[in-house]
């Protein structure tokens, strides 16, 4: 049996507040929506870092990018190259700080660090040049970040090399005061996401990491991919048929209110792509990519590749806004097409 004590009944004490014996029900803070398969993706170019100038502000570039994807509930990230080819560095040390030599596994490394829920980066990261500001990083404080004194179906926990005192089966870490025990023998090490026990007599259970989304309605994290162009970011997809609702932005699109002009009618799609440019735009993205050159897709063709190429704040105040900045700027406006609450 798990050393672990299930809460189902101490959430029966005080269902109203949603704490029982001081434990908080998740559920008041984090409400589970509609079981959902659908997802959203963004894509971001690397040049989000290499215009950044000094290790801080390539930190907090990475952070804020991470925000966002919390905040508005972004299942993957694409990380795609947009420098030209001449500039893109054939060798690197993965062990050295890449921020100014390898910027999408610099923002890969930071990205997938604050999805770690914080209770494993120790482990799962060691020490590294890239983290070296981590400090400037903010909190996600996402579901499956949670506080010990919280609850959830679910739990993401840390395989451990100490055996269960029964022998038999695998300590994990879920972040709480003691560890709990899994029937299944998995190498130490390992992030494993569990169902967690609704009774004091049972185990929890190692679950497909989509669960948690697809089943329980909750929000689990976001996924960072590469991706060594714009094009590769469509044909890479890691969904079996791509993605099937594409969204460019640039300041030369329409804006939001005519590309989607009914506020009350959300999407249609299974997999959406929101892709964002750097300094110069998607059509820099384009320009360096030798395979959308062979297809004659350049300069104002670069729309051709989306189904809609969107202003996301027209009359802006300032020359130009930041990747970061574009990002939140969009996510709010575009949540409607999958969020009509």
């Amino acid at each position: 049996m798990s050393s672990w004590e299930p809460q189902s009944k101490k959430r029966r004490l005080d269902t109203d507040s949603g704490i029982g014996n001081g434990i908080l029900n998740t559920k008041e803070r984090f409400r589970p929506t509609t079981a959902r398969e659908w997802t959203i993706s963004i894509a971001v170019p690397t040049s989000i870092i290499t215009s950044c100038v000094t290790r801080e502000q390539r930190t907090t570039a990475a952070g804020s990018i991470a925000r966002a994807l919390a905040i508005f509930s972004v299942d993957e990230v694409v990380i795609f190259d947009d420098s030209p080819l001449d500039q893109r560095p054939r060798n690197f040390d993965p062990d050295a700080y890449t921020g100014d030599t390898e910027p999408a596994h610099f923002l890969e490394h930071l990205l997938n660090y604050l999805e770690t829920p914080p209770f494993m980066r120790k482990v799962l990261f060691p020490i590294h040049p890239n983290l070296r500001s981590q400090g400037l990083l903010p909190s996600l404080d996402m579901p499956h970040h949670p506080h010990k004194d919280e609850w959830l179906p679910y739990r993401e926990g840390l395989t451990l090399e100490a055996p269960p005192r029964s022998g038999k089966g695998t300590s994990v870490d879920i972040g709480m005061p003691e560890t709990v025990t899994i029937s299944e023998d998995i190498p130490p090490k390992t992030r494993v996401t569990l169902k967690m026990p609704e009774d004091a007599q049972g185990q929890p259970e190692p679950i497909n990491p989509a669960e948690p989304k697809t089943e329980g309605g909750y929000f689990w994290g976001y996924s960072v991919r590469k991706a060594k162009s714009l094009s590769d970011v469509f044909t890479s997809s890691a969904y079996e048929d791509g993605y099937d609702f594409s969204i460019g932005t640039s300041e030369r699109g329409v804006p939001l209110s005519k590309a989607f002009p009914n506020r009350d009618q959300p999407a249609t799609f299974n997999h959406m792509l929101i892709v964002f440019g750097g300094p110069r735009g998607l059509e820099f993205a384009a320009m360096n990519d030798p395979d959308l050159g062979q297809m004659g897709i350049q300069g104002a063709r670069t729309k051709e590749l989306f189904d809609h190429w969107v202003n996301v704040l027209p009359n802006q105040g300032t020359r130009g806004i930041r990747t970061d900045e574009s990002l939140l700027i969009a996510l709010t406006g575009l949540r409607r097409l999958w969020d009509s609450s």
